[in-house]
């Protein structure tokens, strides 16, 4: 009969040092996975720190030959199968799909937290065995888990020098500008820029506030849908380099939007003058920070992206509001 409150677990001062010891070779086991994953994951864009991880696969590896040993010699061949998620409290670990999901420095992140909790719980093993060997290896262990930072530290000295770390952390900024920045940056400025002219057209034309921000909303939407379709569907992202096409496309499509919406928000004040004041205050404010992204993440001059981004912009608004006045 199944609990309306989801599956039994067991708590951890329910075991006894059989189970512990099981628990402990099942948490290893997993443990060593992870790290071999991360290895896998990282074997292509950061091979220095693959190396690490796999040296600390061998690692738990180790442990999991060694609780092995000392279960055989106490309780024999059969290891009943408990695993953390049968143990209510137990720290959990991120399912396989995500981990190999997690960007860089959640990798990081997560592996100091996966120590942190494997120490935690060799401390409370330790105190709950009357074995002297038991509690002995079990101490070691959390000793050797609590110094996982530092042997990660020394691993880092070996397989990650300095200009190789730099050489990494260049590729990690390099990946982010070409997954999210550089189409974000795209769809800002198409979004920012394309929907000048229709937007300040309509408000000259018609001087009716809410009309213009129809004509706004439905420009930035269209244009957001329209550009992130496009960049998605521009390349997959294999040959390139460029990153799953679904990011580049979300980050395209949001911010093409957001970029039109900036100077068709305004118009929902129904005073005319003060919407279209604080309006083209927003395309200048827009204008001059798209020029700093793109100085800052895509190392253009200053000079040149101020030319093409805010002489370019001025001009599509000054045709807009001829058009509307025509």
């Amino acid at each position: 009969m199944f609990s309306l409150l989801g599956p039994s677990r067991r708590s951890f001062n329910s075991l006894d040092e059989r189970e512990i010891l099981a628990l402990a070779i099942a948490s290893e086991e997993e443990d060593g996975r992870i790290y071999m994953t991360y290895a896998q994951r990282l074997e292509q864009d950061y091979p220095a720190t693959a190396a690490i991880f796999r040296d600390m696969a061998e690692v738990e590896d180790a442990h999991r030959r060694n609780l092995i040993v000392l279960y055989r010699q106490r309780f024999g061949e059969v290891i009943p199968p408990i695993r953390r998620e049968h143990v209510r409290g137990f720290y959990d670990r991120r399912p396989d799909w995500l981990q190999k999901n997690l960007p860089f420095g959640k990798i990081r992140e997560e592996t100091e937290r996966m120590e942190r909790q494997a120490a935690r719980f060799y401390r409370e093993a330790a105190g709950r065995v009357t074995d002297a060997g038991t509690r002995a290896l079990l101490g070691e262990l959390a000793m050797a888990e609590e110094s996982h930072g530092s042997i990660a530290h020394a691993l880092s000295d070996r397989h990650r020098p300095d200009d190789v770390a730099a050489g990494e952390t260049q590729t990690a900024r390099r990946q982010l500008v070409l997954t999210w920045i550089q189409p974000g940056l795209a769809g800002l400025m198409d979004g920012s820029v394309s929907t000048l002219a229709p937007i300040f057209a309509a408000a000259f034309a018609t001087g009716n506030t809410w009309q213009t921000f129809l004509v706004g909303l439905s420009a930035s939407v269209g244009a957001g849908i329209s550009m992130g379709f496009t960049e998605a569907a521009h390349d997959d992202g294999k040959l390139s380099g460029r990153g799953a096409p679904w990011k580049r496309g979300l980050a395209s499509g949001v911010m093409t939007a957001l970029g039109g919406l900036g100077h068709a928000l305004p118009y929902l004040i129904p005073d005319f003058t003060i919407a279209t004041t604080i309006a083209v205050i927003v395309v200048f404010i827009e204008l001059w920070a798209i020029a700093f992204i793109q100085n800052r993440f895509m190392d253009t001059p200053f000079f040149r992206a101020v030319m093409q981004v805010v002489l370019g912009g001025s001009l599509v608004l000054a045709a807009g509001i001829l058009i509307g006045q025509g």
